[in-house]
């Protein structure tokens, strides 16, 4: 639908910036990651996970260094 906004729950989040789902709450909670606390979970606009992603790159520093 037109004016819908879509929405990422924290596993989803979890999965894009390759990292725990208990650290996306973690950074929801400290307001460095931007979301919208429902019930027990967090949800997220996919924008506002793009945009802490490119803010933050020491995470996908960390992300390389625990690949090799």
């Amino acid at each position: 639908m037109e004016g819908e906004t879509i929405y990422m729950t924290s596993q989803e989040a979890a999965d894009r910036l390759q990292v725990t789902q208990g650290r996306v709450r973690q950074l929801a909670r400290a307001g460095e990651l931007k979301g919208q606390r429902i019930g027990r979970d967090w949800l997220f606009r996919p924008e506002d996970v793009e945009d802490y992603d490119r803010r933050n790159p020491q995470v996908m520093t960390y992300r390389r260094r625990k690949a090799e």
